[in-house]
């Protein structure tokens, strides 16, 4: 393999975390964050924010949100 670069790793980033590349370019990409620091500390940042999005969108809204909500959209679209 080789070091695919700085540039390239945090440009496929997001689709490296979500295991989203063909399997030659997440390799290349996991070994080039292995030997990189920049790059490891990038990688951590996404997979923590990557950790706390999928939490978030696990909790659901309070009830009365949900229908302030609703409400506000049908609102919304009667007025169009």
């Amino acid at each position: 393999m080789t070091d695919c670069g700085c540039d390239k790793a945090k440009a496929e980033l997001e689709e490296y975390l979500r295991n989203e590349l063909a399997k030659t370019d997440a390799a290349d990409i996991a070994e080039h964050i292995a030997n990189c620091d920049d790059c490891t500390d990038e990688a951590h940042v996404g997979v923590v924010l990557t950790q706390a999005v999928q939490r978030a969108c696990k909790e659901t809204a309070p009830s009365d949100l949900r229908d302030q909500v609703l409400l506000t959209l049908r609102t919304l679209q009667s007025g169009h």
